[in-house]
């Protein structure tokens, strides 16, 4: 007697792996892989803050804007507002989907509407900000080592002497010295300069020895977690010995703030997530089109107000840890 074997089914989930549809298993797939390049992003600026801890920029000196605010120090609201906005845009997606899943095209375009608004204030604020960040507000110099020196007077404030950052537009004494500025025309063919400084170090140095007040700030930490401030007699002979460049601003090479390397990493993780959030926005236009043309209605399926949805979740979710490795910790 013969027996048959049947081979049984090694596959049983149908075509909805655990319940989930196509679209969402790939979205899924996408959003665990583009989490695995933040961590990468973030570890990378983790070590390198570790590396060179005692000289990193504080976040509550650089992060000191608020728009139409000028002068006036409001370190983190700005961020924290944008914070705020993006967060509510993902309460206000939470909304579409549930009223995706009730079927209430009226109640899943306004929500759609309002998560756009959000987007975009975001988007807007991040631009604003590293207009802001690019631009600075105080100036510093650089020396021979690469090294940033600020300057500030100390204050009183609530019964402490506060040091205070000084602009060096505010101190420095201009003169009537022509510098000229490389051409590719003049010279070397097809090497330009670098944008010239908008003061020499002479001229800081002459400013600098006019106002007995001003002292120059190092990037080095001290124990007390705050830079190192110089006596008057070293603030002079730094910038007269190891002064090379009048920096404003920050960019890729240079940065006002202290180590270049912040800047660096600062554009490249918040203009990557930046883009995350512009093309979310983008994404969720269209969306948005479609479920004021019914197209979804029509299907009697809002799954891909859901799909979509996720991928906003991510985006907030990541804003959390770039808002926690570069402005709070």
């Amino acid at each position: 007697m013969s027996t048959a074997v049947v081979e049984g089914k090694t596959w049983g989930g149908g075509n909805q792996p655990l319940k989930a549809s196509y679209g969402k298993m790939m979205m899924w797939f996408f959003i665990v892989s583009d989490a695995l390049t933040f961590s990468g992003f973030l570890a990378a600026y983790g070590f390198s803050r570790y590396k060179f801890i005692d000289a990193w920029p504080i976040a509550d000196e650089v992060f000191t804007h608020f728009p139409f605010l000028h002068g006036v120090d409001a370190p983190m609201y700005y961020v924290a507002f944008m914070t705020f906005v993006l967060i509510m845009s993902s309460v206000t997606m939470v909304l579409a989907v549930d009223a995706g899943h009730h079927l209430n095209k009226a109640k899943v375009t306004l929500y759609m509407f309002l998560t756009i608004i959000g987007g975009l204030i975001f988007v807007g604020s991040q631009a604003w900000e590293w207009n802001t960040f690019i631009k600075g507000d105080y100036g510093a110099v650089q020396t021979k080592g690469g090294n940033i020196l600020q300057f500030g007077h100390y204050t009183e404030k609530d019964g402490e002497q506060v040091f205070k950052r000084v602009a060096v537009r505010d101190f420095a004494i201009t003169t009537a010295s022509e510098r000229t500025q490389h051409e590719r025309k003049n010279g070397l063919w097809y090497v330009d300069e670098a944008p010239l400084p908008p003061y020499t170090v002479g001229e800081v140095v002459e400013g600098l020895e006019a106002n007995e007040d001003i002292l120059v700030r190092t990037q080095i930490i001290n124990e007390e977690g705050e830079k190192t401030v110089l006596s008057r007699a070293e603030s002079l002979r730094q910038i007269k010995e190891n002064g090379k460049l009048v920096v404003e601003g920050a960019n890729l090479k240079v940065n006002e703030y202290g180590s270049p390397l912040f800047a660096d990493f600062f554009f490249f993780i918040t203009g990557f997530h930046g883009f995350h959030v512009f093309s979310g926005v983008v994404i969720n236009i269209i969306i948005f089109f479609n479920v004021v043309l019914g197209t979804y209605e029509k299907r009697k399926s809002y799954e891909m107000v859901e799909k979509v949805g996720l991928y906003w979740h991510f985006v907030d979710l990541v804003w959390v840890f770039v808002f926690t490795f570069f402005y709070l910790v």
